[in-house]
């Protein structure tokens, strides 16, 4: 399965998720994913290894239209880095706005996820939308996970 069983929705899902994330912070494909329950139909180890593809096939969508009011750029991969080809327009673009956002890259362009993660929507906004906690960024000095309430 390439694509959600129905991508329009699956998009609106993502894109409603990533209008929350605020400016200085960022987010990953596979948090944005752990949000969203499996549809219904998906196989959960499927759902598991394909979600963060949907979610990126997602933002594609919107960095190609430029839609305003998405702010694309909040998400990196789980390395906190670009996704997108390396020396492309694009990819240029997403750094660029991070950049004025407050973001600042390593030598190996990469945002610190510990410093920059995004902690997820709202409790009250994801029960309203039958979404999911996210999965943690950032974790413990003593390496384990931060709790998540």
């Amino acid at each position: 399965m390439l694509t959600p069983p129905d991508p329009e929705a699956y998009s609106r899902i993502v894109w409603d998720i990533v209008r929350q994330i605020p400016s200085g912070v960022v987010s990953t494909y596979g948090q944005i994913a752990s949000m969203i329950p499996p549809p219904q139909g998906v196989d959960l180890d499927d759902y598991a290894r394909l979600a963060p593809v949907w979610v990126g096939k997602a933002l594609n969508a919107v960095s190609a239209a430029d839609a305003p009011d998405i702010p694309w750029q909040r998400v990196v991969n789980g390395q906190g880095g670009i996704s997108l080809p390396e020396g492309s327009r694009a990819a240029a673009e997403q750094r660029a706005r991070l950049e004025r956002e407050g973001a600042t890259f390593d030598k190996n362009g990469r945002v610190s996820l510990q410093r920059l993660g995004w902690d997820g929507p709202d409790a009250n906004w994801l029960k309203a939308r039958g979404l999911l906690p996210p999965r943690p960024l950032k974790t413990r000095p003593d390496g384990g996970q931060l709790p998540l309430f």
